[in-house]
């Protein structure tokens, strides 16, 4: 029995890290990495020791036989794995191995470390996502820095709480391997302070030795076409942050009262949209999705998303495993629009593996759109269709997209969302880049401001999934611990219990670390109330009273 890697792999590379025979590709020394969708175990090499799956976050990470056998959603995984390595040479067979363990293990050394000597550094991490917390990681565990956690919101996690589909419960358990750090000895947490603005990014560094900026990429990509100001369009920025209870948007933001859904753009972000609306609600009632998103989406109206690409299937942006997970929705037909005949040359000619070739089993037809799908709820990609206007007068109606050479395709909609991309945001003291949404620096050093660095899509733009912030962490803070040992760090002039008051002062709604663990353990309460993984508090108000209440917090 081999092990084989599925839908949720995060790529972070905690299981190249564990696996004694090597079996798992690529690694990060390798040119691959990083570029591939996700990691791959060789069946071929595979000695079926099951470290790979204890050590996978996001449980991603499955014995072959259990998906063959009761997994037909994950199955294709199984052969995905070994398509990966097709054609490759034959690995050294086991027994001309020697020892336990068939890596050149020798004594651990870290590259990103501090001499033994040297003295604490106290290190300010802005923003509470995967990428500040793969930094605090490195930081907490290869050095005595104490570190500082600040973020503008009063509850922890970014992207993994508030961007990661509430159907992905895998993924979003990634989340609890950071918690741990929330209470570790040499951390302090200052929730609900905005960086830049409540505390200026000089007050930030003359209290700390360096400063750790990872506060992503908040905003949207505009799409640029007429029309796209009208009620009815939204981001789906603002559409995913809604059905995850992020507290800074009303219950009321999304009207879901359309027949049909045009989604424009074709990365992960715009199939998770599709996936959520059109899902079974008493499939989402088991997740930890917000209670007034799904409370609306039981009574949706929703029957057909259409997700507009602009270029064709073997460009999409989206990953192959996620394109696969629309296959097993269950009421959800997935149809290609065949309305250019170059879908389906391009389907039809994909090598296996190729990105196009998981969709040769998905039904191709001309769609009409004159009227939604009359029985069940259906997900249609649009592939070479580029919105050209969104139509309406006081609210969409619906949207003109682009067809072969020339012509425009009307196709009615009552909501567009517009999921374009991501695009980061300045921060008040920081220079800024606004061509590419970032943050200038050299290998995560700022340009011109010594002591402060970046890291995540502040610094390289919104491209890569949660375990590509663990390489981009690595780079940045050993260019933060080169810094140190050169003597480049500017020296605080203020300490940390001046910090602490200095934080005090400029809000009232700060949450700590046992703030952030009464939250937690409140929506867990909820959520055994209700048979669901928790029940999220949903306002800023809400998080306040329940950090600052923690034993009376169960309903």
């Amino acid at each position: 029995m081999t092990f084989a890697i599925t839908q949720t792999c995060c790529s972070d590379a905690a299981c190249v890290a564990v696996c004694p025979v090597n079996c798992i590709h690529p690694t990060p020394e390798e040119r691959a990495f990083g570029s591939t969708e996700m990691l791959h175990i060789d069946p071929r090499a595979c000695i079926d020791c099951g470290a790979c799956a204890d050590a996978c976050p996001v449980d991603a990470i499955h014995p072959v036989d259990e998906l063959l056998a009761g997994r037909p959603e994950l199955a294709e995984y199984a052969e995905i794995n070994a398509a990966y390595f097709a054609g490759a040479p034959e690995p050294e067979p086991a027994g001309e191995r020697t020892g336990p363990n068939f890596h050149p293990w020798g004594a651990p050394s870290f590259e990103r470390t501090l001499p033994a000597d040297f003295p604490p550094l106290r290190i300010a991490v802005v923003g509470t996502g995967p990428a500040g917390m793969y930094a605090a990681q490195d930081l907490l565990l290869h050095t005595g820095a104490e570190v500082t956690l600040v973020d503008r919101l009063p509850v922890a996690g970014g992207l993994l709480r508030h961007g990661v589909a509430p159907d992905h419960p895998s993924t979003r358990r990634a989340g609890e391997s950071f918690a741990r750090f929330h209470r570790h000895p040499r951390v302090r947490m200052y929730l609900g302070l905005e960086a830049g603005r409540e505390v200026s990014a000089e007050e930030l560094s003359a209290h700390h030795d360096a400063v750790v900026y990872a506060v992503g990429a908040s905003s949207d990509r505009k799409l640029g076409v007429p029309g796209e100001e009208l009620p009815g369009v939204v981001s789906a920025t603002s559409l995913v942050a809604w059905y995850n209870a992020h507290p800074e948007v009303a219950a009321d933001a999304v009207d879901v009262s359309a027949a049909r859904v045009v989604v424009v753009g074709n990365g992960n972000v715009a199939l998770d949209v599709a996936r959520v609306l059109v899902a079974d609600p008493d499939a989402l009632a088991a997740t930890d999705i917000a209670d007034h998103a799904l409370a609306r989406l039981r009574d949706a109206a929703v029957r057909e998303v259409v997700v507009l690409g602009r270029r064709g299937p073997e460009h999409a942006a989206y990953t192959r495993s996620e394109v696969l997970a629309l296959r097993h929705l269950p009421g959800v037909d997935l149809v290609v629009d065949d309305h250019d005949p170059r879908t389906g040359a391009t389907i039809d000619a994909a090598a296996p593996g190729a990105k196009a070739a998981a969709l040769k089993d998905v039904p191709r037809r001309r769609v009409d759109y004159a009227r939604p799908p009359a029985g069940g709820r259906r997900i249609v990609l649009r592939f070479h269709s580029a919105p050209a206007r969104v139509l309406g007068e006081e609210t969409v109606r619906a949207v003109a997209a682009r067809e072969g050479d020339d012509g425009v395709r009307e196709i009615p909609a009552g909501l567009v969302v517009r999921a374009a991309g991501y695009r980061g945001q300045p921060v008040p003291g920081l220079p800024f880049d606004e061509a590419t949404g970032t943050v200038p620096h050299q290998a995560g050093r700022i340009t011109a401001m010594p002591g402060c660095y970046v890291v995540g899509w502040i610094k390289r733009g919104p491209t890569g999934g949660i375990g590509a912030n663990r390489t981009c962490a690595a780079e940045t803070v050993a260019t933060l611990l080169a810094d140190a040992v050169e003597g480049r760090l500017p020296t605080p002039t203020g300490s940390a219990k001046a910090f602490h008051r200095l934080a005090r002062r400029r809000t009232p709604r700060l949450v700590d670390a046992r703030g952030m663990a009464a939250i937690d353990r409140a929506e867990t309460a909820r959520g055994r109330d209700d048979g669901r993984p928790r029940v999220r508090l949903a306002t800023v108000e809400e998080l306040l009273a329940t950090a600052r209440r923690p034993l009376r917090l169960v309903r």
